[in-house]
């Protein structure tokens, strides 16, 4: 998926078709954001699934296929219809992101019955480790192709060439074996009232409130993250090898940041806490210093703050939640939690209103108040 990362490679894909800043945006968002709107919707069939194994198979199948077509289509229409291509493009993304949502609750419930509380987190440790070394290989592949070939046919090698590993990743995860679960929920009559006794759960348990606003929080650094390059840019000569290195040293902050994830857990609390800090002391970091250390410092923490974020944060809400629940509680959590993906929108703002130094200040403090309500987190860590 790193062919197409929303920062980097997909603004300069979608700007080679058309002009509209608008819609390099909107691409970004059909990446990100579509897999949200159906988590809750995939979660009210799922919790009567004893085995949600097979409906991930489809999911596989759908994602493969439309990041495939996707590449299929920039090869043969291309520039001669730019805006076809576009279209196209953007209904491939949509299945793609929009099949996750469901894959999203599937995936958690498999990993969540295969391993254990200890087994769970370490495995998520290894997993994110060998992603952050396949990101820096891709990211390397991806500068060759597009380097050797013109586009857009290099943009569609990069999107036909990915599918096929992709396929094979999820080839091998389909060769789980998954245990059947016999606690499950009986579906309501209706979405409607699912959603009441969904929401429902979230006002009756204090740690599930408490969990999803300390997740929401842990997004706060998106307030500021987007910019910190742009600031470098004007702080430091930025050339495009110590662009790459700054990818380069958050991978490895990644890779580093999860070896030291695995030998904690399951303490996981602590892992949720020891990545606010590294975060906090990140921006402070960027805040007060302008070198180039300073932003490979930067970079270094966090990469490995942000997979702590999510090794912590799910595997803290599979303690909380009950099993017939979990779905339920998987969905709330990253429905609930996904407004903080577009934190960046206010961030700008503030930053063209009152500058870096009360953007930073906002960013810390909004983490500040994340790290209090981690600190109220109440699971057993043994």
């Amino acid at each position: 998926m790193s062919v197409a990362e929303p920062s980097t490679i997909l603004p300069l894909i979608v700007n080679h078709f058309t002009q509209s800043l608008v819609l390099v945006g909107l691409f970004a968002s059909l990446l990100r954001g579509g897999a949200i709107v159906v988590q809750l919707f995939a979660a009210f069939y799922a919790q009567g699934y004893k085995k949600t194994m097979p409906y991930l198979r489809l999911v596989f199948i759908a994602r493969v296929l439309s990041w495939f077509l996707i590449g299929l289509a920039i090869y043969i229409i291309g520039d001669k219809n730019p805006t076809l291509t576009l279209v196209i493009f953007g209904i491939g993304l949509f299945i793609f992101s929009f099949s996750a949502g469901f894959g999203a609750v599937y995936f958690s419930e498999i990993i969540a019955k295969v391993f254990n509380k200890v087994e769970r987190g370490k495995t998520m440790a290894n997993r994110q480790f060998f992603a952050a070394m396949a990101s820096i290989i891709s990211g390397l592949i991806a500068g060759w192709v597009l380097s050797n070939f013109e586009p857009p046919k290099s943009y569609a090698y990069l999107f036909m060439i990915s599918a096929i590993f992709m396929s094979i990743g999820m080839f091998a995860f389909v060769t789980i074996k998954e245990p059947e679960k016999n606690n499950i929920r009986i579906k309501e009559e209706s979405f409607i009232k699912f959603l009441k006794n969904a929401f429902s759960f979230l006002k009756e348990d204090k740690r599930l409130q408490i969990q999803i606003l300390t997740m929401l929080f842990s997004y706060s650094f998106l307030f500021a993250f987007p910019f910190v390059i742009i600031q470098a840019k004007h702080s430091i000569h930025l050339t495009g090898w110590l662009v790459g290195g700054f990818v380069t040293i958050q991978m490895t902050g990644a890779l580093v940041g999860n070896l030291l994830w695995k030998k904690l857990a399951p303490k996981y609390k602590k892992i949720f806490i020891s990545s606010y800090i590294l975060v906090i002391l990140a921006f402070l970091n960027v805040a007060l210093f302008k070198s180039e250390i300073s932003y490979f410092i930067f970079f270094f923490l966090m990469g490995m703050a942000i997979d702590g974020f999510r090794i912590s944060g799910m595997n803290i809400l599979f303690e909380i939640a009950p099993e017939d629940k979990r779905p339920i509680y998987v969905a709330l959590q990253n429905t609930l939690t996904s407004i903080g993906l577009f934190f960046s929108i206010p961030g700008g703002f503030l930053l063209e209103k009152f500058g870096y130094g009360f953007l930073y200040l906002f960013t810390i403090t909004m983490l500040l108040i994340g790290l209090w309500f981690a600190r109220k987190i109440e699971v057993e860590e043994n």
